[in-house]
């Protein structure tokens, strides 16, 4: 404890509430702040209680009880949040699905959670109506991001043809079926240390995409101890909200814990780097947490000295490592503090952050210290079994009242994954004398672009529906943007060498799989390195293009 941040405690009282309660308590205590702003429209907390409780009750009156699944297809926009709180005050298990989606990530996701209700943005209708068919699904809401736009800018928009209304055949629209609906929904009793009130979809340690049981404690518990490390200004800071509401580190940070201390979301669907500086700029954001892909973006954007980015007092920055000379030189144009942080899904996600408050307590290169009630170690990478000492590299584990209760379904992969209490990240790391933990490498394959999760396994599935490919092997290699790239090495079939291109190989990935996913580089190859059972050598591979450019 050296090193723990002044005026933070060690130890808190977490409240023993659900999410839906959490954001009643916001809505009582600061009923005309405003929750979100949107493209300047504004949604007081009092509003948003309420449009959560008409949209529970419409629920409710679709057939939805406590423990179904709710499906949230959206980028970040009011209806997320009321969707995501609405769900949650009918009883039902949130599923938030990335928009980057394509079918079959969609499909099968709906299809492991069981699904029956999905919140949809009109843009991506589409890619729903083509799985429904194939999926639980029976009731489609449908939704625009017109429908929460100030009534000028919608207008402007319309005429301009920039944005528009897309009919959605067979769905409600979330706007007029809350404006049928008056009142509260009918109690549904939860406990929060058991009932779920998410199951988000990670790959973990294996290749395999998991949902992990999250409670609502789970989420309540992190949301303060994000809340008090950063520490929050009760009902007056600004979070720049552009970090996504479907990744588990933007709904904690970026939305969970603002709304705990009652604090302005300025909701951003999609990151660009002269929106965002303009939004810092116009609202006077004080929070903004990204990830280190977004910091370079915007040091790097032309005339960045024009804008005014001086209220920024507290970021974060997860997900991927973050560059020293990246966090060094935001820091001084902001004026603010930029620190390195950790998490899992797992972990509902924040375990580690390096401390706040004074400079020198800030390792470059470390994820931090843990945060209050958490605890973690360095175990042996072998059995596990054996706690390592410090600067010893091992297993990262971690122990805390933010760790999920398993894998849904997943009865095998939660035993490896808990252990006596303990989570087994599946990071390689260590820890040094004064307690601050560093992440080494990762075990197994994944890929982490921008600190979005790539399995090779899911990639090579999708190369091998190719009719030209024979063999092949996907690895991640550095990328000074994104942190990692991915490339592909692909050997043809005899009939199609030399009549098939590397553009053409990464054309057909992006149309199947999330573009983050798809390969940025493929190089053919005559023949691929093998074991002696015939499993591609991807640590050859690997050595090969770190040799060499891609």
């Amino acid at each position: 404890m050296k090193f723990w941040p002044e005026g933070v405690p060690q130890t808190i009282r977490y409240p023993e509430i659900s999410l839906p309660q959490m954001l009643r308590n916001a809505a009582q205590k600061f009923p005309e702040n405003s929750a979100t702003v949107f493209y300047g429209a504004r949604i007081s907390y009092r509003e948003l209680d309420d449009l959560t409780d008409r949209f529970a009750t419409a629920l409710q009156g679709l057939g939805v009880k406590k423990g179904d699944r709710v499906a949230i297809f959206l980028p970040n926009c009011p209806q997320f949040v009321i969707g995501y709180y609405g769900a949650l005050k009918a009883g039902a298990i949130v599923v938030a699905c990335s928009p980057l989606y394509k079918e079959r990530e969609l499909e099968y996701q709906l299809n492991d959670s069981g699904a029956e209700t999905i919140l949809t943005l009109d843009l991506l209708y589409p890619i729903v109506s083509s799985v429904k068919g194939r999926t639980k699904l029976r009731n489609v809401i449908s939704t625009s991001l017109l429908d929460y736009f100030p009534p000028a800018l919608g207008v402007l928009a319309r005429l301009t043809g920039k944005l528009k209304k897309i009919p959605c055949l067979g769905t409600v629209n979330l706007k007029e079926l809350i404006s049928r609906y008056r009142g509260s929904p009918s109690q549904v009793d939860v406990d929060p240390k058991r009932d779920l009130a998410l199951l988000q979809y990670t790959g973990g340690t294996t290749g395999v995409p998991k949902g992990a049981m999250i409670t609502h404690f789970n989420m309540v518990v992190n949301a303060v101890q994000i809340a008090y490390w950063l520490p929050a200004l009760e009902g007056k800071d600004i979070h720049l909200s552009v970090l996504p509401f479907f990744h588990i580190y933007g709904m904690s940070v970026a939305m969970n814990s603002p709304i705990y201390v009652g604090t302005t979301m300025v909701l951003i669907p999609r990151f660009e780097a002269k929106t965002v500086l303009e939004a810092i700029g116009k609202y006077h954001a004080t929070v903004f947490c990204g990830v280190p892909t977004m910091y370079i973006a915007l040091l790097n954007y032309p005339d960045l000295e024009k804008y005014d980015l001086s209220s920024i007092r507290s970021c974060f920055s997860g997900a991927a490592p973050l560059p020293v000379e990246v966090q060094k030189r935001f820091e001084e144009v902001t004026g603010g503090r930029l620190v390195e942080g950790y998490g899992l899904t797992e972990t509902s996600p924040v375990t580690h952050i390096n401390p706040l408050d004074k400079k020198e307590k800030n390792r470059p290169g470390s994820i931090g210290i843990p945060i209050q009630d958490t605890e973690s170690k360095i175990a042996d990478l072998e059995t596990g079994a054996m706690d390592l000492p410090p600067e010893q590299i091992g297993e990262l584990v971690i122990r805390g009242p933010q760790v999920m209760m398993g894998y849904w379904n997943k009865r095998e992969e939660t035993e490896r994954a808990l252990r006596d209490g303990w989570f087994y990240t599946g990071d390689i790391s260590r820890m040094d004398k004064d307690g601050y933990f560093y992440i080494v490498d990762r075990k197994k394959d994944m890929i982490n672009v921008s600190g979005l999760k790539v399995w090779p396994r899911e990639v090579e599935e999708v190369l091998y529906e190719h009719p030209a490919v024979k063999e092949a092997g996907v690895i991640g290699i550095p990328d000074p943007y994104r942190g990692e790239t991915v490339k592909a090495f692909v050997s043809l079939k005899d009939e199609y060498e030399g009549k098939v291109t590397q553009e053409e190989v990464m054309k057909f990935c992006k149309e199947r799989i999330a573009s983050y996913k798809a390969p940025q580089y493929v190089e053919f190859r005559k023949e691929m390195p093998k074991t002696a059972v015939g499993k591609v050598l991807k640590r050859v591979l690997k050595d090969e293009a770190l040799k060499r450019p891609a």
